[in-house]
C-alpha cells in the first residue's frame, strides 16, 4: 500500500470528524468516522438520506470486521472470504455491536472489502469507514470529480482525488445467511 501524502492527510481529516469524498471502483463514494455519530449524522443531512436506511462499511481486509464474526458459522466466512476484495456487499447480522447510525432499524449491516487502491489505503489507516455513494438521495452516483463538486460544494471537508477503479455499477449487495441478491450489479 502506497499510503501517499494525500491518503494520509485524507486519514488525519477523518479521525479528526471529517466528511470527504473518495473515488470507489464504479462511482465516487462520501465516507466518514463510522464512530463518529455527529459525522455520520452530518454525512445523512448532506444527502438528505434518512438515518433509518442504515449505511455500507468498507474495510481494506476481512480482518478489520472480526469483531463482528466471533460466532459467526465456518460456511458465513468462507463465503464473504471467496467474494473479497472485491465488488460485493453482505448483509451481515450486527448483534448490537455497531451503534444505530450505522445500522439503521436492521439486524444486519452492509460490509464490504474494496479492492480500489485508494479505498484500501485510507482504510489501512483509519480501519472501516461508512461508504455510501456521493449523490444526494434520488440523483445519479457521481462519477466524476466535478459532478461531486456540483453536487456537495462547500458541504464536505475534503475530495480525495484518483480515479475510479473501471467498474459499470456499485457492489452487489447479498445477504450472508442466505446468500440471495437483494441488489444486483
Amino acid at each position: 500500500m502506497v499510503n501517499s501524502w494525500r491518503v494520509q492527510q485524507a486519514a488525519r481529516e477523518i479521525r479528526a470528524g471529517a466528511v470527504i469524498a473518495y473515488p470507489t471502483e464504479a462511482v465516487w463514494g462520501l465516507g466518514c468516522d463510522p464512530w463518529n455519530e455527529e459525522a455520520v449524522e452530518r454525512l445523512l443531512a448532506i444527502k438528505s438520506r434518512l438515518p433509518d436506511k442504515g449505511l455500507i462499511l468498507v474495510a481494506d481486509n476481512i480482518h478489520q470486521f472480526d469483531f463482528l464474526f466471533e460466532d459467526f458459522p465456518e460456511t458465513w466466512m468462507d463465503r464473504m472470504a471467496s467474494t473479497w476484495p472485491g465488488p460485493n456487499t453482505w448483509l451481515v447480522p450486527h448483534q448490537n455491536l455497531l451503534p444505530e447510525w450505522i445500522t439503521g432499524v436492521h439486524d444486519t449491516v452492509a460490509l464490504r472489502v474494496s479492492d480500489h487502491p485508494t479505498v484500501r489505503d485510507l482504510c489501512s489507516l483509519v480501519g472501516p469507514l461508512v461508504s455510501t455513494s456521493a449523490n444526494p438521495q434520488g440523483r445519479p452516483a457521481a462519477r466524476t470529480r466535478i459532478r461531486v463538486e456540483q453536487y456537495f460544494r462547500g458541504q464536505i471537508d475534503l475530495v480525495l482525488g484518483g480515479n475510479l477503479g473501471g467498474r459499470r455499477n456499485p457492489s452487489v449487495i447479498r445477504d450472508l445467511a442466505t446468500g440471495k441478491v437483494v441488489r444486483p450489479d
